[in-house]
């Protein structure tokens, strides 16, 4: 009878262990700000201020965003000069391009354009954009021409993560950098309630969210949490490696996992490992091509080999080098090749 009860409170508190998430509050205050309201429970003691601290650093640092990166116009002089016919000097233009909000599922970088004939309001309405770049605010202001002149702005635009202040140069093509500012989560905050006695102590986690308006609180969620994952998989499925130590003090290198290193295992151990443990970023692949597999679901061994050549050159702003490394590397380390077609 003591046996069953036993049994009964352990299953009691695994049940009141699962984790559970909901969003209690969710609202849009403008086309450049939205909010959201999480709660995750229950949690043990000390584990709401552990993810609530990883969480917002993710939210903050780890979420990717598109904005414009440079602004070119042959006829400007200088970055403080003024056009007559133009309102606003060519500083105030480029902080106001600055503030344009973009959404889409850009890899690297690609260009716009601004072609227009005053008088007229500019407004980011007025971006001619790639297809697959999209204006959160089309009403955002650029500038306003008050005499029949042509406004003729190159644009460059760049998908990335966090702050990267414009570097110097001399400006002599009449190319001006704009500070890239991509970081959908405006803000993100956590707060703790607690609740019970002693050991049998629970906590919840509250996390609130603001965002740009270019992807929802929901989907930056999501995001932070799949950044988080990813960087910890490697502890789950990479093997240990031996650390070099230098004779610096404070120094060392760790040599990376490669595929060859993983196939060396594969043959040695008689059961063999699932081709999904072998993941990409192991490989010795250039960071484009390798976010450019990402982007299309590709992570593993295993995924890379469900495609054929032709499926690859599919993936947008691949190109025919990408594919050619790829089969250097799997012909190198696996002696396999990729079909050209699949049958």
């Amino acid at each position: 009878m003591i046996n069953n009860i036993s049994m009964v409170r352990e299953e009691i508190a695994v049940s009141t262990r699962t984790l559970q998430w909901k969003c209690v509050e969710s609202r849009t205050d403008s086309k450049r700000l939205s909010y959201g309201r999480f709660i995750l429970s229950p949690l043990m003691k000390g584990q709401a201020d552990m993810i609530g601290i990883a969480m917002r650093r993710a939210l903050l640092g780890e979420i990717e965003g598109t904005c414009i990166t440079r602004a070119k116009s042959e006829k400007v002089p200088h970055e403080y000069s003024t056009i007559v016919g133009i309102e606003e000097s060519v500083h105030e233009i480029l902080m106001n391009l600055k503030e344009i909000v973009l959404r889409s599922n850009l890899y690297g970088t690609c260009d716009a354009s601004i072609f227009v004939r005053g008088p007229r309001c500019v407004t980011a309405q007025d971006i001619i954009l790639p297809p697959f770049v999209k204006i959160v605010d089309a009403t955002q202001h650029i500038a306003s021409l008050t005499e029949p002149i042509d406004l003729c702005i190159g644009l460059q635009i760049e998908r990335d993560r966090g702050y990267r202040m414009k570097t110097p140069n001399n400006y002599q093509d009449g190319s001006y950098p704009i500070e890239a500012v991509s970081m959908p989560v405006r803000n993100a905050n956590h707060s703790i309630h607690s609740y019970g006695n002693g050991n049998e102590k629970q906590e919840i986690l509250f996390l609130e969210i603001w965002t740009n308006g270019s992807l929802t609180p929901k989907e930056a969620l999501h995001e932070a949490s799949r950044n988080l994952i990813d960087l910890f998989i490697p502890f789950l499925h990479g093997e240990e490696e031996d650390i070099n130590l230098e004779d610096n003090q404070n120094r060392f290198t760790v040599p990376f996992f490669t595929f060859h290193n993983r196939l060396a295992n594969i043959r040695k151990n008689k059961k063999g490992i699932a081709l999904k443990c072998i993941f990409i970023d192991q490989s010795e692949l250039p960071s484009r091509t390798y976010n450019c597999l990402k982007r299309s679901n590709i992570h593993t061994l295993l995924d890379l080999l469900s495609n054929s050549q032709e499926d690859l050159m599919r993936i947008e702003h691949f190109r025919i080098e990408d594919v050619k490394r790829i089969l250097d590397i799997l012909q190198k380390h696996f002696a396999i090749d990729l079909p050209k077609n699949k049958f």
